[in-house]
Order: C-alpha cells, then sequence, then structure tokens
C-alpha cells in the first residue's frame, strides 16, 4: 500500500516561463523554459538547491510551445545542449530541430544548427533529447517528410558539436504513429533507447525501439500488457530510462499511469497523465499529473507535489527535483529523500 503525503515543499526556483525541462551531470543542473519566443535557461551547481539565470537563447524563428511542445536540455560533462523547434512561421507550417551548445555554463551560445536533414520536417513540434556525459548526444521527433507521421533520430559523439546524417528510427505499419505524442530517449553507455505512442490497428500504446549504433533501429516492442483502442491522439508520450538491465517506461493508457520495467511487464500506478520518470540511487522517481496537481512517488511514498502540470525531473541521492508549469510560472520543488 502506498502512503499518501501532502506538505510543503521547499522551492528552490519560481521564475516566468512554461513548458520546464531538467537535464544534469553530477550536481550541475540545468533548467530551460519557454518564454514567448525566448528560451530561459537556468543553472546550478549545488544539485538543484539553488539557481542563477543564464544567458537566454533567442532562436531565429518561431518556437514551438506548449502540451509537452518546447525546448529540451541534455548536459555532457563539458557542454550544454539546448534544443528547440524552430520556424519562420511556425503554428505547425514549418519547424526544424534546431540545436545550441554552450561550453561555458550558458554564459554564451552557438548559433542553432539544424539537425533534420529534410526543412519543415520537425514541424509538429514534438521532440526530445538526452546525453552522457562522455558526450554522446541523440534527439528525436515525429517526422513529416512524407505522408504519415514517423520517428526520427540524429546522433552527435562529440557533445553536439557535429550531426550524423538524420535516420529512420520508427514507423507503423498502418501509416502513421500517433501524431502528437512527444516521443523520449535516454542513453546507457552506447546503447539507445526511444519510446513513442504508436498506432497500429485502432490502438494507441506506447512502444519502444533500441539501438546500438545510432543508426539501425529494432523492431518496435509494445510496452505493457493491455492495449487503448482510441481514435485521437491523447497528447500524452510518457518518459523511460534506460540501464544494463533494459528499459523502463511510464506511460498512460485511458486515465491511468501505468509502469513497465524488466522485471514486471506492467504495473499500475495511479489515476493521472503526463507521467515522467528518472532514476535515483536505489530505485526510481515516478511524477505525474493529477486534477489535485503534480505527484511524486518514490519507494512506497507518494507526495502532492502542489498545483501544476507538465513535470520534469531529475533525481539525486538524497532529493528528487520536480518542475512544473502554473499559471505561467515554472516552480523548482526540492523533494528531500524520505
Amino acid at each position: 500500500m502506498l502512503l499518501l503525503v501532502s506538505l510543503l515543499l521547499a522551492a528552490t526556483l519560481t521564475t516566468p516561463g512554461t513548458q520546464p525541462q531538467v537535464a544534469h551531470d553530477g550536481d550541475r543542473v540545468v533548467v530551460t523554459v519557454a518564454r514567448g519566443d525566448r528560451i530561459g535557461v537556468l543553472r546550478s551547481t549545488d544539485a538543484g538547491r539553488t539557481f542563477r539565470e543564464a544567458t537566454s537563447i533567442v532562436p531565429a524563428g518561431r518556437m514551438a510551445a506548449g502540451m509537452r511542445r518546447g525546448p529540451r536540455v541534455a548536459v555532457t560533462s563539458s557542454t550544454v545542449i539546448v534544443s528547440a523547434v524552430v520556424g519562420a512561421q511556425g503554428g505547425g507550417k514549418d519547424g526544424d530541430i534546431v540545436v545550441y551548445r554552450s561550453t561555458d555554463q550558458g554564459t554564451t551560445w552557438t548559433t542553432g544548427t539544424v539537425v533534420n536533414d529534410v526543412p519543415a520536417a520537425a514541424r509538429e513540434g514534438m521532440h526530445g533529447m538526452a546525453a552522457t556525459p562522455e558526450g554522446l548526444v541523440v534527439v528525436t521527433w515525429l517526422d513529416l517528410r512524407e505522408n504519415g507521421t514517423r520517428v526520427y533520430a540524429a546522433v552527435s559523439r562529440d557533445h553536439g558539436a557535429t550531426w550524423e546524417p538524420d535516420v529512420l528510427a520508427a514507423s507503423s505499419p498502418d501509416g502513421a504513429v500517433c501524431e502528437c505524442c512527444h516521443p523520449s530517449v535516454a542513453l546507457d553507455g552506447h546503447a539507445i533507447a526511444i519510446l513513442f505512442r504508436n498506432h497500429v490497428g485502432g490502438a494507441r500504446d506506447l512502444h519502444v525501439v533500441r539501438s546500438s549504433d545510432g543508426r539501425t533501429f529494432t523492431a518496435p516492442a509494445k510496452q505493457g500488457t493491455g492495449t487503448w483502442a482510441l481514435q485521437a491522439c491523447p497528447m500524452d508520450g510518457g518518459g523511460l530510462t534506460l540501464d544494463p538491465r533494459g528499459v523502463t517506461s511510464a506511460w498512460r493508457r485511458e486515465d491511468r499511469v501505468y509502469l513497465s520495467s524488466p522485471l514486471e511487464p506492467e504495473r499500475f500506478v495511479a489515476i493521472g497523465r503526463d507521467p515522467v520518470v528518472a532514476a535515483r540511487a536505489g530505485g526510481l522517481a515516478l511524477a505525474w499529473t493529477t486534477r489535485d496537481g503534480v505527484m511524486l512517488q518514490r519507494g512506497s511514498t507518494t507526495r502532492l507535489i502542489g498545483a501544476g502540470g507538465f513535470a520534469s525531473i531529475a533525481a539525486f541521492r538524497d532529493h528528487t527535483l520536480v518542475a512544473v508549469e502554473h499559471g505561467g510560472q515554472v516552480t523548482v520543488h526540492v523533494v528531500p529523500r524520505e
């Protein structure tokens, strides 16, 4: 039985913005937020206990943001990498995956580099990014270069400085994957896993593809044992982690959040939506949105973080950072270890 705890948590950051994303390498933490057509960047050197504003990024165009559209961030041992879907017109009319880099912790940024090979192919605005400390960076997105939505990916092996040609990571035998559920990517060494919502035979279930080289991917593997027959996109993509044991994924089916791991094919977590997951020492941290606000589960304890949604999390040995959007502001909560 889960223990539900509601308590006042410390907020280390409240800032204007929407669609927060958190990434870290050790105690170095970076948070990005969408601020209109600017990207706000905040950094911490003490595992998120305090933050300072870094230099904002101003894309040369209109940036997709909202409903899990928005900037993404990854941190390697030497570089902060921020990505966004940017177009001259925006609004789904055009859009490319544009990547910005900083080697001085956000004081200066490179001009944007377009990652997708076919112009405007990323105009749906849904994408994900992850990196390893050693400098492997992978971006994945919903791609519209052909009729029907597919999942594409691109790889950098030098901290985002250069990018290999993009590749098809996943497609549906029915012609299109789910059209507007964001994909996610996780890395472990050279191993890559991408989570996306497929559309097969009228069902919209989460699937995972994997790669060891960033060029060829496995056939999609369905997550969980049940299925969701649905004729519309729920705009809910889930999250995942990857380690030597395999993939752990969190995802929504109907009005419920589930967890799939190498130990169990499916576990009901709670009523809710929009789950995200992060690995931590000794277990997992899992957050999702309910009518009451954002919930966080670690081990046997579930806590109400507060009002808001679109959570992003980072897990540390003695605490978890939970960034949420609410009323045009982003708040980062520090949740101490039980």
